[in-house]
């Protein structure tokens, strides 16, 4: 999604776009924008009663170049970093969701690292002891999927959050080669926590960052996802 959808839109107007949309009348921003807000909010409330995880990927500008479009189709390259305002729309849809008592587990991906703080605050006005790190700010994400991007995300957290209930890397699921990501981004992880030691940041307690890295890496996300899989 370029922001989250959370304009005001009870089941009644939704329904009443989707019928005209249904029968063939061309629906105006504003409402396509108040539908798009419904469902989504709608499927938070499944998510919450499910006991799922949503996940929601913000700010990438998509399809810039018409005539690239035209030629070869939607996904093909031709995405950029939108810069949308994120903190309102993002906060409005929280609150909807939490003051109807159906917040469910969520985590925040943004792809403008200008947005970095923005989610990684955004996640503690939400927290409400139900399960650890509930609301969590997502790893770097397509054009932070890389060193300096991971490192901004990390740092970030570690900043003005809790890094040790991070659940660490996503995995792009369409692609085989994606997999070797979580490698990478542990030897990132390690490499950064290491450094901090040398400066004297963080204790030098292998015990402890030994716990703090086995969290993020495996223990914390098999706990949220609630995943039937063995210790590492």
């Amino acid at each position: 999604m370029p922001f989250t959808y959370s304009e005001p839109c009870e089941e009644a107007e939704a329904s009443a776009i989707y019928a005209r949309a249904r029968s063939l009348a061309l629906s105006s921003e504003p409402e396509t924008l108040k539908f798009r807000s419904f469902m989504l909010r709608f499927f938070g409330d499944l998510d919450a009663e499910a006991g799922w995880t949503q996940q929601l990927h913000l700010g990438a500008l998509r399809n810039t170049n018409r005539r690239r479009l035209a030629e070869f189709g939607p996904d093909t390259g031709y995405d950029s970093i939108g810069d949308w305002p994120q903190a309102e729309p993002l906060v409005r849809y929280l609150d909807q969701l939490e003051a109807a008592g159906k917040l469910p587990k969520i985590i925040l991906y943004n792809v403008n690292p200008v947005d970095n703080y923005v989610l990684a605050t955004m996640i503690g006005n939400f927290q409400d002891g139900s399960t650890p790190g509930k609301l969590q700010f997502g790893s770097g994400w397509w054009f932070l999927d890389q060193k300096e991007g991971m490192e901004w995300q990390l740092n970030a957290l570690s900043n003005v959050g809790l890094l040790s209930r991070f659940v660490g890397m996503l995995t792009d699921s369409r692609s085989f080669m994606s997999y070797p990501r979580h490698e990478y981004f542990r030897r990132l992880l390690c490499n950064l926590l290491g450094v901090e030691v040398e400066r004297g940041e963080i204790p030098n307690d292998l015990g402890l960052l030994g716990r703090l890295v086995r969290g993020i890496c495996f223990e914390n996300a098999k706990a949220y996802f609630g995943l039937e899989c063995g210790a590492v």
